[in-house]
């Protein structure tokens, strides 16, 4: 239980104003983002949404995983969904590392072999971004209205450029 103390003082803190009880969980703003885990990205403010204006599904490189495609489709069926962002960033580690040297700085972290675990990396941030916008646009689940578009996150600036 020790070293979380200061993340639940944190936690007490916010629930003394937490004001989302009893909310019915659906996207208010119609809006769902896929994009990378990345600290650096702050998906509501980037937007100018708030909590409960958009669904988030974030893994590393910001990519159309099955995991996020299962996300997608219950986003835009149950949860108001009605556009989708895919926003990869720039300096991604992801996209700026071979998996040999992702691998190789793992190992060095842990101590260890890490020749056996994935990590899928991206050798072309736009043609990869293209891709994943067309998986979701192609997808059976997803209804035809559905507007999906493709931007890159600049982590410097704070802007984005719809690429797709």
């Amino acid at each position: 239980m020790d070293g979380f103390d200061d993340l639940l003082a944190a936690n007490r803190e916010f629930a003394a104003s937490f004001d989302l009880a009893g909310f019915d969980g659906v996207a208010h703003a119609g809006v769902a983002i896929v994009t990378c885990m990345d600290s650096r990205i702050d998906p509501l403010g980037m937007l100018g949404l708030k909590p409960g204006d958009a669904k988030i599904f974030r893994n590393p490189g910001g990519r159309v995983t099955p995991q996020a495609m299962e996300a997608l489709v219950l986003a835009v069926h149950l949860l108001n969904v009605e556009r989708v962002l895919i926003v990869p960033h720039t300096r991604c580690a992801v996209a700026s590392n071979t998996e040999a040297e992702l691998r190789e700085r793992v190992a060095a972290s842990a101590g260890q072999d890490a020749s056996w675990q994935p990590f899928p990396v991206i050798a072309d941030q736009a043609a990869a971004l293209r891709e994943d916008v067309q998986k979701v646009r192609s997808h059976p689940l997803v209804p035809d209205t559905t507007r999906v578009g493709g931007f890159l996150y600049d982590v410097d600036t704070g802007l984005l450029d719809q690429l797709v």
